[in-house]
């Protein structure tokens, strides 16, 4: 396929929520496991500029294979829990599959690398099957399992490799649940335990080796909160001497010899500091990486810690006494959240990230002109599970996704003052719930109901700081925003109460400080738990994750009760005066959808026909046919009748439907979507078939004839894997066909076009456009495609206000962009610019 026709804008997605799953190359590239997927993130652009598929389970461990001159790494390894070792390689600026080493009978859990002479890679892997194993991955692609060790019914969290100094021996180290750190060196292709080292007093859960030229030192972190370094050294003949002088006060230390090509050494490692300064468990440490400095490599020793207690702190020792002290301390202080699983520095010491309980990434930048001050940093985010549903704004400037992490997230591009380059982030998390979301549907600019395994359905309203806020990110006037809604009555933002589910509404009085007397009198005791913990912020860039968990939540404005099982699907309609909605059904009663008035938020009208789960709803774009197909492998067509004088009320009859021996599909239908001038509609399903429906209106409104029988208007298109998603765009192709998209359960996604009346029998009104790469596709199913409302590329064209032609000449170009959104069950939102001339 043509690179030109489909190219991905934004990939929005989160570490895996494991320890060891992140890694910061020396080229500045941040590599981390999401889902079964390693992501490249670049960031300095603030995007992701590669993902590698490859792993049938999720990612558990990645790290970069360091070259000893620093330069940008060319190999990139990846543990999954598909019990395999990816060893990736750059070839012409992409990452190919090189190696695969097979062997461990469980997850794997932590992986380290070195390279040894004639470039061949050593890597040391821990696995959940209690076993370390030792590959030599060479030049040929051929992975060689070297040793294996078990450790009966122990577990190692963590491994790390380095070369012994002056020798070519490679030393490794792995702590785990015996509360040891072992140590063991290579000989004869073995692996000889020399050493164990005791002190902490609970599990080890990371190590990691740096060298000083002659020395290596050894960082260890436990569950007892504790740090420990230490240091090992060759050791001489000469200085046994002073071990008889007893004035001189020494550090224990232990002595391991090791032989190499026929010369015997003596090593000696001794502690060399313990730091306490965190008060939970400690998940990471991280050497600060070799910089240059005269034209030489040095080691600057700096350790960087994350911990449970949602804090990373930066250790280094004083210049006069040589003690280890407490640099920096970068985190979080209250929310609702663990704290941190490990952590990385950039190359040049200046950036520090840690990864979350949750899945998010925290970044931490050096203040340029404050020495010892670090501010939060803008970073990826996304959902930490699989995303469900999403949907356009009514103007295309921004989505709303909802996901089985029981988050509702909202993204936009972002064009930063100084940069040509228009970037996506989260700037809101109106919803985080208690239940997993399953859906949503826009009902307004800034409105929008959802749904989650719960029998309610939720209605959400933008408070007045988050359209203020919008209006910075996006560059949008923030008057016109505040006149398009009604804002007489919009509350400032909401905050959730510490045992609801229903984000109440915080207004401007709220927020008032009380007086010291106020605060000595509680006129209730509810008074004495204050519930808002909403701070109104003043966004210019996009939010770090404590502000979205806390300030950028929606005030929930209604509940809806009428289903008797979870909301499964919703729908609103273009005029957003009517909401659909359907839960998970086994019988007929339970199968009917609910329609909703927008203005009064009460019921309207049961529609009864299919016997099991509807999956998904369709209101054509004119709003005056409601489409709805089922996993009883049939489809409903509603038509809205005319207002009479005795109901105002909108309210819909059955005009068409499949039944069992009409239906074309043989398998549960996944989804439907309507052509954007309501004649046709397309079904998708789990037997692989995508067919096109129609004609549902007469050619020209006139005509007084009734509508024809809806049948099959296309061939059927057999797409060759379950079809999850489908979506029509609203914007006609050139010779004005039709432009389709369809997600498969593989997660590629393909490109149709379709034009009715050509002779459906011999296949030829389909018309393959394209479809998306290995590195481009979702590595689960698609959940939900959906295309942007109009031509054109969010927050590109808004900000074009250069000289007349000029932008004229713009607009002309942009408006051969379309923009398709797509959520996987891969955790991950995906935004494409489909360049329409390239079709």
């Amino acid at each position: 396929m043509a690179a030109s026709v489909i190219e991905t804008c934004h990939v929005a997605c989160c570490a895996n929520r494991t320890p060891n799953v992140v890694s910061w190359g020396r080229g500045g590239i941040i590599a981390f496991g999401t889902c079964n997927s390693v992501a490249l993130y670049d960031p300095q652009e603030r995007r992701v500029v590669g993902l590698l598929n490859g792993h049938n389970g999720r990612v558990n461990a990645v790290q970069w294979v360091h070259r000893k001159d620093n330069a940008p790494e060319c190999h990139l390894i990846s543990g999954g829990s598909d019990n395999r070792l990816i060893l990736w390689e750059a070839q012409h600026g992409k990452f190919i599959r090189s190696v695969e080493c097979k062997g461990h009978s469980g997850p794997v859990c932590a992986v380290d690398t070195i390279y040894m002479e004639d470039s061949k890679i050593l890597v040391a892997s821990s696995a959940s099957d209690s076993t370390i194993r030792l590959w030599l991955c060479s030049r040929n692609k051929e992975a060689e399992c070297l040793h294996n060790v078990s450790f009966g019914s122990g577990f190692m969290m963590d491994v790390s490799l380095a070369l012994l100094p002056g020798t070519r021996v490679p030393i490794l180290a792995c702590g785990g649940d015996d509360s040891r750190v072992h140590l063991y060196v290579q000989a004869n292709r073995q692996l000889q335990k020399v050493m164990s080292l005791q002190g902490h007093e609970d599990w080890v859960r990371g190590v990691e080796w740096t060298s000083t030229g002659t020395e290596l030192l050894l960082a260890s972190c436990s569950q007892d909160s504790l740090i420990r370094v230490w240091r090992l050294c060759a050791k001489s003949g000469s200085d046994t001497r002073t071990e008889d002088d007893h004035t001189i006060i020494k550090m224990k230390e232990d002595v391991f010899e090791v032989k190499d090509r026929e010369i015997i050494s003596a090593f000696a490692v001794s502690l060399e500091t313990v730091l306490a300064g965190h008060e939970n468990w400690v998940y990471g440490v991280h050497w600060q990486p070799q910089v240059y400095k005269g034209g030489e490599l040095q080691q600057p020793l700096r350790l960087l810690s994350a911990s449970m207690d949602k804090t990373m702190i930066i250790w280094a020792p004083e210049e006069e006494s040589g003690v280890w002290v407490e640099q920096v301390r970068v985190g979080e202080v209250g929310g609702n959240t663990l704290g941190f699983y490990g952590c990385q520095m950039s190359p040049d010491g200046a950036m520090i990230v840690a990864h979350a309980f949750h899945g998010a990434l925290h970044l931490w930048c050096k203040d340029q002109d404050k020495e010892r001050e670090w501010r939060p940093g803008v970073v990826i985010s996304g959902h930490f599970n699989a995303v469900q549903d999403l949907s356009w704004d009514p103007e295309g400037e921004f989505i709303i996704t909802v996901g089985s992490d029981q988050t509702t997230r909202l993204f936009t591009p972002w064009k930063k003052q100084d940069s040509k380059q228009t970037t996506w982030h989260e700037i809101s998390r109106p919803q985080i719930h208690g239940y997993d979301m399953q859906c949503l549907s826009m009902v307004g600019r800034f409105q929008f109901v959802s749904g989650a395994d719960e029998k309610v359905l939720r209605v959400f309203q933008a408070p007045r700081n988050f359209v203020e806020n919008f209006a910075n990110i996006s560059g949008t006037s923030k008057e016109k925003l505040l006149t398009s809604s009604d804002t007489t009555n919009l509350p400032e933002g909401a905050s959730t109460p510490a045992l609801g589910l229903s984000n109440k509404a915080v207004f401007q009085g709220d927020l008032v400080p009380k007086t010291a007397e106020e605060e000595g009198q509680f006129s209730s005791i509810s008074d004495q738990y204050q519930e808002s913990n909403f701070h109104p912020l003043i966004l210019t860039d996009p939010p770090p994750e404590d502000h979205l968990l806390q300030n950028t939540l929606w005030p929930e404005v209604q509940k809806l009760y009428g289903h008797g099982f979870e909301v499964f699907c919703l729908a609103s309609d273009s005029t957003r005066t009517v909401v659909a909605s359907a839960c998970k059904a086994s019988k007929a009663e339970h199968a009917a959808v609910l329609l909703w008035s927008t203005s009064m938020w009460r019921q309207l009208q049961r529609l009864q026909y299919h016997t099991l789960t509807v999956t998904q709803m369709a209101f054509s774009p004119d709003a005056q046919l409601l489409l709805a197909v089922s996993r009883d492998r049939t489809w409903s067509l509603w038509r809205r009748n005319l207002p009479t004088p005795e109901s105002a009320e909108p309210l819909f009859s059955l005009c068409a439907h499949t039944g069992k021996d009409t239906a074309i599909h043989s398998r549960i239908i996944w989804s439907c979507d309507w052509s954007p001038d309501s004649r046709y509609f397309v079904t998708s399903s789990r037997d692989k078939k995508v067919i096109v429906w129609g004609p549902c209106s007469p050619e020209s409104p006139e005509d007084s004839v009734p509508p024809p029988e809806i049948k099959p208007c296309s061939s059927i298109l057999d797409v060759g894997d379950s079809a999850t998603a489908v979506a029509f765009c609203p914007v006609l192709c050139s010779d004005n066909s039709f432009l389709l998209t369809v997600g498969l359960e593989s997660g590629r996604i393909l490109l149709f076009r379709w034009s009715p009346g050509q002779d459906g029998a011999a296949g030829s009104d389909w018309i393959s456009c394209g479809e998306t790469d290995s590195s481009q596709s979702h590595s689960l199913a698609v959940k939900q495609l959906r295309w942007r409302p109009r031509a054109g590329r969010a927050g590109v064209e808004s900000s074009e206000t250069s000289g007349r032609s000029d932008s004229e000449r713009k607009l002309q170009e942009e408006s051969s962009w379309l923009q398709l959104a797509s959520a996987g069950a891969d955790h991950s939102v995906k935004i494409f610019n489909v360049n329409k001339q390239a079709l």
